[in-house]
């Protein structure tokens, strides 16, 4: 069959708003975005350096904020290993 024989009568047209808003959802899984976007205040010197270290400075503020996530999330792990080692010592 080609095209000219498919009957559209009783089909909806497809406005370039509605393919724009569409999203495929047989089969896939849904997609979380990983970033967010916030409005923050840093001290105007802070954002101009980071500003002038070029294309990328707010990727460069993320791994930094990232590290220091990390680097406490690991404190936070060793303290509480200590306090149960502590605990289990006094038994």
């Amino acid at each position: 069959m080609k095209d000219s024989g498919i009957d559209l009568s009783d089909a909806p047209e497809v406005t370039p708003e509605m393919f724009a808003r569409a999203v495929v959802r047989r089969g896939l899984k849904e997609i979380k975005p990983r970033k967010v976007q916030l409005t923050v205040r840093v001290d105007r010197d802070v954002l101009d350096w980071y500003r002038s270290r070029g294309r990328g400075y707010q990727t460069h503020i993320n791994a930094l904020l990232r590290a220091f996530m990390e680097a406490s999330r690991a404190l936070t792990v060793q303290r509480t290993d200590s306090i149960t080692e502590g605990a289990s010592c006094r038994r």
